[in-house]
């Protein structure tokens, strides 16, 4: 009885972890604020461990929790605080339904060879400053890809159907909410992840934690070295194998009534359901018959640390590229060297090696500027945001990014200092402005930028008289991207070149008003 309640305690926290954290990335009105953000994100291991690394505080230790309590019990973080871990739960609850009880999980050999080369590539790789496989593997960062960029649009359009018969009914109390653009690539990884995490939960439970996942392969090897762990009592287990049937990660062997707690998510279902008390849930400390299999699996590891080193190697090994857009007959393409990272990011190194795509700030911006990128960042920053000006600008007080990073890669920034980094700088092409092209007048770009980086000066046209063309002033630009945004032009006539490394723009110039030009009238009635 005991178990069972303690079962049910798991199964509620893990549902609100996981509700909390799909909302936290498909609202849009603003009802979490960026201390919930922080604080439901606070155990997430690989997020910790990143902004522990980078900004060494208090309030990125979760992970290191999340080490003792599996020193301690287990996988607790994977049976309970891993929203991945608890979506593989759902659809395998639904499609038990669907089973008769011959094809229910039973115990298979462990994929070690392929845990352990999966884990090792992904140590390695952030070892040598390459973030791209944990990019593609951290639980946390496939859900948050998941919700982003599925849960999300269909969130998105239940409002908006809502919205349509509430006004019918003359009620306002919700609003539309418009998604202004997909990341296609993002879409098709985050839709493949979907059906393969969904497959595999749903015909093999946990199979992705305890082959694929790399947090679910070191926190079940420090599993081994648990205080408490589930084990088969050879004297009241009668081998009926219901606890195997149960098991989500197949690891119980009934047969030789041994279990491969490495592997074990802590479901607590081998507890609830055996009838004769056969599953023990008990202190138990490593025995010395055990060493012999620990320093096999530690030369199976070493071995394929030798053959897998290049491997990793070749990945640094790949180099920033830069990416070109708009390119038309006629007319200048816009060359980018430099993508542009959100306030808050500092240089381009930091940024791509801390962020893990999770798609937390694409969700959280209010204007959607952040999109995922493709190869902006090179191979190891595939699908890490980008600051898309096509889409639309930052806000030149919004620092929300950098309030909802869980990683450290956008880094907190208070709003005067945001109003004066400089993202990058604006650059102006001539041969592609209407001005030129056409000799229309414009002005676009001028009358949005908010510093007034961008100012129209006298342009000679024989056709036109009192014509202006656009003019930037480096120093006081801090690379918005206001002004590429209300450009009209295909491909545009100006846009921002993002700065690997950001710095201080200078303050914009204020314009005294001349007080004895002035006259002030009396108020007309």
């Amino acid at each position: 009885m005991t178990f069972k309640w303690l079962k049910w305690l798991r199964v509620l926290i893990s549902l609100g972890f996981l509700l909390l954290i799909t909302f936290a990335f498909i609202d849009f009105s603003g009802t979490i604020t960026p201390k919930w953000y922080n604080g439901i994100l606070y155990f997430q291991f690989v997020p910790s461990l990143l902004k522990f690394l980078h900004l060494l505080g208090i309030m990125a230790t979760g992970f290191i929790i999340v080490l003792l309590l599996t020193i301690l019990f287990g996988r607790i973080y994977c049976s309970t605080l891993c929203p991945l871990g608890v979506f593989q739960d759902i659809f395998n609850f639904v499609s038990g339904k669907f089973k008769k009880r011959k094809h229910l999980n039973k115990f298979t050999k462990p994929h070690n060879w392929l845990r352990y080369a999966i884990l090792i590539l992904v140590i390695l790789s952030l070892f040598i400053g390459q973030i791209f496989l944990v990019n593609l593997l951290d639980p946390y960062s496939i859900y948050g890809k998941i919700s982003a960029n599925l849960f999300r649009p269909v969130y998105y359009f239940s409002n908006n159907v809502l919205v349509f018969f509430l006004e019918r009914m003359e009620n306002f109390s919700l609003y539309h909410g418009d998604l202004k653009n997909i990341g296609w690539f993002t879409f098709g990884f985050a839709f493949f992840m979907f059906i393969l995490v969904g497959f595999m939960a749903a015909t093999r439970g946990r199979l992705f934690c305890n082959t694929l996942c790399p947090v679910g392969t070191l926190l079940g090897f420090i599993s081994k070295f648990s205080a408490f762990k589930i084990k088969l009592n050879k004297v009241s287990c009668t081998s009926c194998g219901i606890c195997g049937y149960a098991c989500k990660a197949d690891c119980i062997d009934t047969k030789n009534k041994e279990v491969d707690f490495s592997r074990c998510v802590g479901c607590l279902n081998c507890l609830t359901v055996c009838p004769a008390g056969g599953v023990e849930y008990k202190f138990d400390w490593i025995r010395s018959d055990k060493q012999e299999e620990i320093q096999q699996e530690k030369n199976d590891r070493r071995e394929f640390l030798k053959k897998s080193a290049f491997i990793a190697t070749g990945v640094s090994l790949i180099a920033k590229q830069a990416y070109s857009e708009g390119l038309n007959d006629g007319k200048k393409p816009v060359i980018k060297e430099y993508p542009v990272i959100p306030p808050g990011a500092m240089t381009i190194e930091h940024f791509v090696s801390a962020c893990t795509a999770c798609q937390l700030c694409v969700s959280a911006c209010p204007t959607q500027v952040l999109q995922p990128s493709f190869l902006h960042y090179g191979l190891r920053g595939v699908m890490q945001p980008t600051m898309d000006y096509h889409t639309n600008y930052c806000n030149f007080e919004c620092v929300l990014c950098a309030d909802v990073c869980p990683t450290g890669a956008i880094q907190p920034i208070a709003v005067d200092d945001k109003k004066l980094t400089q993202l990058g700088k604006a650059k102006f092409i001539k041969e592609n402005c209407v001005v030129y092209t056409d000799e229309t007048a414009c002005g676009a770009c001028s009358e949005h930028c908010p510093t007034k980086a961008v100012n129209m000066v006298k342009y000679f046209s024989l056709k036109k008289d009192n014509l202006t063309i656009p003019e930037v002033e480096d120093k006081i630009c801090i690379g918005c991207g206001a002004c590429e945004y209300a450009c009209p032009t295909d491909p545009k006539s100006i846009y921002v070149d993002g700065n690997p490394e950001h710095v201080f723009a200078e303050k914009p110039k204020e314009i005294k008003l001349d007080e004895s030009k002035q006259t002030i009238e009396d108020f007309p009635f």
